[in-house]
């Protein structure tokens, strides 16, 4: 099945059950647009779009499994950053925010930045601001949707797994007050009994390269981020080697007790540098 007759059989799907697309869009979380394009053909769904059409429509397990197979089979996709930012960056928080609160098992690796949903507003406002096409609108709006996702690291019925490596709490592309304050963030939400952050220190003998940030939800897809794009996984196999991936950065990296000592070191030394300055 190409993505021409998955879309086809979307739409056959949703005009037998005599459901409108604006309803069947609107409890997808997308727009009335983005569903014609999927039926149409126009546009390759996520594994996370057919799905949640699906609920929508209200189909049987069985036909939701069936559909789903062909759903990952077909999308493996690439969407460039510029269309993210061109569609409003705030709706794609929003689009994030549905997909979470359905999830129980969230895993993130990041090697380069804070995850977003452990930032604070100061360090959100000085990553975002850093893009000299947004304007001052668009990231209000994208700081406001970011700090709403956050509300999902207070469900307790969710595991909600982080991993950094130590870079990411050194590299002052925000100043070192904007990255204490960050630092003692991470300390406060380590503590919560639903999260598990850890830390991949410097020292020691290195098992792997961190190549890159990806995001795993439930073992359902993967979120890839590349300099030019978010390329979403969803083959199994595939969705399984980031899985591993994860789980060898997570067996050898700080946590617990080990964590608070190097998180509270870093902060005590970007505030020594301030103090200095």
């Amino acid at each position: 099945m190409n993505r021409s007759e998955l879309g086809a059989a979307l739409r056959a799907l949703r005009q037998s059950s005599g459901t409108e697309a604006k309803t069947v869009a609107r409890s997808a979380v997308m727009s009335a647009s983005k569903l014609s394009k999927i039926e149409t053909g126009k546009l390759s769904p996520s594994a996370d779009d057919v799905d949640r059409i699906l609920t929508s429509i209200g189909v049987s397990e069985a036909v939701k499994a069936e559909y789903m197979e062909a759903a990952r089979a077909v999308a493996t996709e690439a969407t460039a950053w510029r269309l993210i930012q061109r569609a409003g960056l705030h709706k794609a928080q929003k689009q994030l925010q549905a997909v979470e609160a359905d999830m129980r098992l969230l895993r993130v690796f990041q090697p380069a930045l804070v995850p977003g949903l452990l930032q604070t507003p100061e360090y959100m406002k000085a990553i975002l601001s850093r893009h000299g096409d947004l304007t001052d609108e668009s990231v209000r709006r994208t700081i406001s949707a970011r700090l709403e996702r956050q509300e999902v690291l207070y469900d307790k019925r969710k595991n909600l797994r982080f991993v950094i490596t130590e870079p990411v709490l050194r590299w002052l592309i925000v100043p070192p007050p904007v990255m204490a304050g960050q630092i003692d963030r991470l300390i406060s939400l380590s503590r919560l009994p639903n999260i598990d952050m850890r830390v991949v220190p410097l020292t020691g003998a290195q098992r792997d390269i961190p190549n890159h940030a990806f995001v795993i939800r439930d073992d359902r897809s993967v979120n890839v981020e590349t300099v030019h794009a978010k390329v979403t996984v969803t083959d199994p196999r595939d969705v399984a080697l980031y899985v591993a991936k994860f789980d060898g950065f997570a067996e050898h990296a700080l946590a617990d007790d080990a964590l608070k000592p190097i998180l509270e070191g870093i902060r005590d030394e970007l505030v020594r540098q301030q103090e200095s300055a």
